[in-house]
């Protein structure tokens, strides 16, 4: 399950000649941590928003985020009231779950949830209201990074195979494998 991250940054704006604002931006990060928030948000923004300062960092309950391909930039809470029976108790039980959707207007985010749901009966909207996130960043692993890797196994290996041994001369060996012992 994601871990999501509600970053806000703030910065000034040249709005018209000679006249500057201060605007507050808000994105929401798939993240590990606190610092992995705070570091993916300034390489998502370092070239594009200079002199900005990251104002808060809060993680935010969001059970889903439903991305649909298209122009919407609007991004929508959509709170929804899920109805389980107990066995043991026999009893109706309720929960609510938070979902993210980005759409043009609150029907269409309402219409969208629909859709990603289905048209069954245990559950009910509650709730949709505009956020003011203006993206959302899913965690991706820089696959840069990842071609570097390589398992532990093969890089013993080649530590070991290595094409440069030590000088005759020199009686130790530059690598020695201890086996832990037996119990």
């Amino acid at each position: 399950m994601a871990t999501w991250f509600l970053g806000k940054i703030r910065f000034t704006k040249e709005i018209d000649a000679g006249k500057f604002q201060t605007v507050t931006e808000a994105y929401l990060l798939d993240a590990v941590s606190f610092t992995d928030a705070e570091a993916r948000l300034y390489d998502l923004l370092g070239d594009n928003a200079p002199d900005f300062r990251v104002t808060s960092l809060s993680p935010m309950k969001v059970q889903e985020v439903f991305h649909v391909e298209g122009p919407e930039l609007k991004w929508f809470k959509v709170k929804i009231l899920i109805t389980t029976f107990d066995e043991k108790a026999k009893k109706e039980k309720k929960s609510s779950a938070s979902f993210l959707i980005n759409a043009d207007s609150i029907k269409q985010a309402y219409d969208r949830v629909e859709d990603a749901l289905g048209r069954v009966e245990d559950y009910e909207i509650t709730d949709v209201s505009l956020t003011p996130i203006l993206e959302v960043v899913p965690y991706d692993v820089d696959n840069q990074k990842m071609d570097q890797l390589r398992p532990l196994s093969e890089a013993v290996a080649a530590f070991e195979n290595d094409s440069n041994p030590t000088s005759k001369d020199s009686p130790e060996q530059p690598f020695e494998r201890v086996e832990p012992a037996a119990e």
